[in-house]
């Protein structure tokens, strides 16, 4: 599955930069000149990491991250500035919840580890949550089907550990019947929450350093 990036910068050259080094690493790359651009870019894909410039005209970074942690909260989140201000980086990582922070020009080694890092956490933050999901699910299956079929659910035991099955005159086709629509019904619900796939190829290049900004 390729992951997607966003990119948020005002100066083309650090977008083209970044592109052309997170394509190398085998990203899909979005990239956005303004932070009201990469708002309407969020909304119309899934995205799985924004890269975001501080230092903007109208919104900045802060604010935009602020605002992608509260509308796009799976969406990991990192912040580029070329400033050095204590304050900036405070704010960014209570406003925004920022994964990390990163000074320009950013060293692209640790940016290609910190990227992985990152996208590992988000994957298994949607597994747990996928789990949860067939968790929950898989209980209410249960107990609609005891409700429906009283001690059915209850497995029975002789003394040397070998299980009863009791004969049942409860119609079996009709409950066959109602548990493969169950299970229908829990798949359609988990495919809601599954998310994108898609492929890409892979690119190499020579990727120069950012400029400060």
């Amino acid at each position: 599955m390729q992951h997607r990036v966003l990119v948020v910068d005002d100066e083309p050259q650090v977008t083209d930069i970044l592109k052309q080094f997170l394509e190398s690493e085998d990203y899909g790359v979005f990239t956005a000149g303004s932070a009201e651009e990469a708002l309407v870019i969020l909304k119309e894909n899934v995205i799985d990491v924004v890269l975001s410039d501080e230092s903007m005209p109208g919104m900045s970074g802060t604010t935009f991250l602020g605002i992608v942690r509260s509308e796009f909260p799976d969406t990991i989140r990192i912040l580029l500035t070329g400033l050095t201000d204590f304050d900036t980086a405070i704010n960014a990582i209570n406003i925004g919840e920022i994964y990390r922070f990163f000074g320009k020009p950013c060293n692209f080694k640790e940016l290609r580890v910190t990227l992985r890092q990152a996208i590992q956490q988000r994957e298994l933050i949607s597994e747990t949550r996928r789990l949860l999901i067939a968790y929950k699910q898989q209980a209410a299956l249960l107990r609609r089907l005891e409700q429906r079929f009283p001690g059915m659910t209850r497995i029975d035991k002789t003394s040397t550990g070998s299980i009863i099955i009791e004969d049942q005159d409860d119609d079996f086709e009709t409950f066959f019947s109602d548990l493969k629509s169950e299970v229908a019904r829990a798949e359609g619900s988990h495919e809601k929450h599954s998310g994108h796939s898609a492929k890409g190829k892979k690119q190499h290049a020579n990727t120069p350093s950012l400029p400060e900004k």
